[in-house]
């Protein structure tokens, strides 16, 4: 496997870490792959939640967690990218979290919790700026899994802000 290459359905197909990373397809999308796979993760909790409890969910967050973070940290550096578009785990992963404390919610908010992660996630306010910028590195230095949790990193604290600002809307404006 050559480093630096391109993410691809045959790049994905290569390797188990790059099925993992590239949310089974969701990062490939030609535009907004952090958007793809967080609605891709949204839909799979939906499934899943069909089976899963609050428990399971909670070991399976976990799981995705430690299993992501190496997923994500071998297919950046098969990339060569520090932090690449198409490796979308983090956003699955973070979502995951947010619709686990969440739910069960209705459409409206979960409409909402989308709409606020995917804003703290793409410009990257405050503390969640901060929380990308602590694991990058110098360009051409090696990837390391100091960078594949900076990947994940930014993601949680991102779905930290919107669970935040969630828990304060409710708390100032009841909803019925």
């Amino acid at each position: 496997m050559a480093a630096g290459e391109r993410a691809s359905v045959r790049f994905m197909l290569r390797h188990p870490a790059h099925w993992i990373a590239l949310a089974f397809g969701a990062g490939l999308a030609p535009f907004a792959p952090g958007t793809v796979g967080t609605l891709w993760g949204w839909l799979v909790f939906l499934v899943l939640g069909h089976w899963l409890d609050a428990a399971q969910w909670a070991l399976a967050i976990a799981l995705g967690l430690v299993v992501g973070w190496w997923a994500c940290t071998l297919t950046a550096r098969h990339l060569a990218l520090a932090d690449p578009a198409p490796v979308v785990w983090d956003e699955v992963i973070a979502f995951w979290i947010v619709l686990w404390l969440l739910m069960p919610a209705g459409l409206a908010m979960q409409i909402a919790a989308f709409v606020l992660f995917r804003f703290f996630d793409a410009v990257k306010p405050g503390p969640v700026g901060w929380a990308d910028r602590l694991f990058k590195q110098g360009a051409g230095a090696p990837i390391g899994m100091a960078q594949g949790f900076g990947i994940l990193f930014d993601d949680l604290v991102a779905a930290l802000c919107t669970l935040l600002c969630l828990a304060l809307w409710v708390r100032l404006w009841p909803w019925p």
